[in-house]
């Protein structure tokens, strides 16, 4: 089953001298319960297409389904309820907020969409990522490693349709990064869960099933197991 897909995606930017063109024609095909990789060089379009993959901006032209719905065709509020009902994020900086403890961090956005949290899920998440002494920290209280795998819980807790990782080690040293991308994939695997991760480190794109490659905003390469983008 296909849960996210992107037809001749573009994005294009006006500059002072000229055109700049961040996704320049990107067609992209995820099946459920899949772990994509998109990697890059420094300006290669990989952001700027996960920000459109998440709804956090818009195409040029173009169309981007995620679990069947167009989202480039949604308005503001419409998507920002799609957004939080089936798109997880986890970022490079956590963003925790600093007065909540990790429990309340994690079921912070089943709580905004109103719906009681799914407490056996929740308590099983928190389970499998070693969050169970942590549970009522704050957050200060927390590595780096530690407040990546609140940020992860967080994303799962609403059980989205896709999960978007923005270099979520970024901010990490190597043995932490491989013991976190390690917890991704077994939540991918356990959950059943869509990742689509972006990263410059060619050693944490190969823990991906598939890598995409991209370059001056065009797919340039592709490997993997799920090859299977147009």
């Amino acid at each position: 089953m296909d849960i996210l897909e992107t037809k001749d995606l573009k994005k294009y930017y006006k500059t002072g001298s000229g055109e700049v063109k961040a996704l320049d024609g990107v067609s992209i095909l995820v099946q459920k319960g899949e772990f994509l990789s998109i990697t890059g060089t420094s300006g290669s379009g990989k952001s700027t297409l996960l920000h459109m993959l998440g709804g956090l901006d818009t195409p040029t032209s173009g169309s981007i389904y995620v679990d069947g719905k167009d989202i480039a065709s949604m308005d503001k509020d419409e998507l920002a309820i799609f957004r939080r009902r089936k798109i997880g994020f986890v970022f490079q900086n956590y963003n925790l907020l600093p007065l909540m403890n990790v429990y309340e961090n994690i079921i912070l956005p089943v709580k905004l969409d109103g719906i009681r949290p799914d407490q056996v899920f929740i308590d099983k998440i928190i389970t499998t990522l070693g969050l169970s002494e942590k549970k009522y920290f704050m957050p200060g209280q927390l590595s780096g490693g530690q407040q990546q795998r609140v940020a992860l819980a967080r994303a799962l807790a609403a059980k989205p349709a896709i999960i978007l990782a923005d270099e979520p080690t970024g901010n990490l040293d190597s043995r932490t990064s491989l013991d976190v991308l390690g917890l991704i994939k077994t939540c991918g695997t356990q959950f059943g869960q869509t990742i689509v991760m972006i990263t410059h480190n060619e050693e944490i794109a190969q823990m991906a099933g598939r890598i995409i490659r991209l370059e001056d905003g065009k797919i340039y390469g592709e490997g993997g197991s799920y090859a299977k983008s147009k």
